[in-house]
């Protein structure tokens, strides 16, 4: 599956972790948070497995997945 750039999710300059990401989506996102999957200038490898108080920067590409 391939990134949807033609909508993307736009948030602050204040608040850009990948958990303001979750709520930004839904609020109930983050009961069922387990881990993110992010690729882009913030990311160290391609993709990174990141927790929720990771900071993401302009044109990273987020993966949620989530608790069975």
């Amino acid at each position: 599956m391939n990134p949807d750039y033609d909508d993307p999710v736009i948030l602050s300059s204040k608040k850009r972790t990948v958990e303001d990401f979750c709520i930004r989506i839904h609020k109930d996102m983050l009961k069922q948070f387990k881990y993110a999957l992010v690729w882009g200038s913030s990311a160290k490898h391609k993709p990174q497995r990141v927790g929720r108080e990771h900071e993401l920067e302009d044109e990273d590409v987020v993966q949620i997945v989530k608790k069975i």
